[in-house]
């Protein structure tokens, strides 16, 4: 890996030490400059699971992603430096509070001395700072207050505002672990990501998000929501809040057949 490269994609210097100080900058950072998106899937892109693929697309191509491409590069980023990083799978709840399939989402713990840290840049809307896994009380972040509690063999339930957002595996998983799942989050027609287009990021004010051609920026609290006049302007905006540059939009969902292939969304 290129670890230069990645951290001027952040814009970050090599940190000093493996250490809890910078791991909170790293994963602010990377949260701020590597959106949250699923344009692949509406590109007829495939979903790529290994690092140089990941690498190319996120740091090369200055792409986003989504949590097996997120998290699955930035905890290689964080082996590269030192730190004891390893990718869990979870379970994301639905709105009924019920845990769905296995390998739904990847995540990373990160050991430092006697404590686990959560750390997640692929989840959307989520944690800014690392949170600690043996902590009984309630962490606060500007995402929220989170909580996180003990759930059947071994597993970790993670709560947002008291919502139960995820069920954490403790034991270790590889990349390669996810490519099913990856596979059919990008193609199945049940999936959230091919019923919905997204790419998103936190701010320093809040967060801003493009959907189609919503334009939705919420500023201290204040949600905003402008619908983008023309092609033009979605592809503005992309450049202007996201730092893409496209060679052509992504299309809606509805608009094409799954499974096709399509030019690479990005100039090198």
């Amino acid at each position: 890996m290129d670890v230069d490269a990645y951290l001027a994609r952040l814009d970050l210097p090599v940190p000093a030490a493996a250490d809890l100080t910078a791991l909170r900058v790293l994963q602010e950072r990377h949260l701020m400059h590597v959106p949250f998106e699923n344009l692949s899937v509406h590109l007829g892109e495939p979903i790529e699971l290994t690092e140089q693929a990941l690498f190319d697309k996120l740091v090369r191509h200055r792409r986003g992603g989504f949590c097996y491409e997120l998290n699955g590069l930035f905890a290689a980023l964080l082996r590269e430096l030192g730190f004891a990083a390893t990718l869990h799978a979870a379970r994301v709840f639905d709105d009924s509070g019920v845990p769905g399939p296995p390998l739904d989402h990847a995540a990373i713990l990160v050991q430092l001395d006697d404590e686990q840290y959560l750390v997640d840049v692929g989840f959307g809307r989520f944690s800014r700072q690392p949170l600690a896994l043996s902590a009984v009380e309630p962490q606060c972040d500007a995402e929220g207050e989170y909580l996180l509690l003990d759930a059947p063999y071994g597993d970790v339930d993670v709560l947002r505002d008291g919502k139960p957002e995820y069920r954490l595996e403790r034991r270790p998983r590889q990349l390669s672990d996810f490519a099913p799942m990856a596979w059919w989050q990008s193609t199945s027609p049940q999936s959230h990501f091919t019923q919905t287009l997204t790419c998103s990021r936190p701010t320093a004010q809040g967060r801003v998000t493009l959907s189609g051609d919503r334009l939705i920026e919420t500023v201290d609290g204040v949600r905003h929501e402008v619908l983008l006049p023309n092609d033009e302007a979605v592809r503005v905006a992309y450049h202007v809040y996201f730092g893409l540059r496209l060679r052509r939009l992504p299309m809606r969902p509805g608009e094409h057949p799954l499974g096709t292939s399509g030019d690479a969304l990005t100039t090198s």
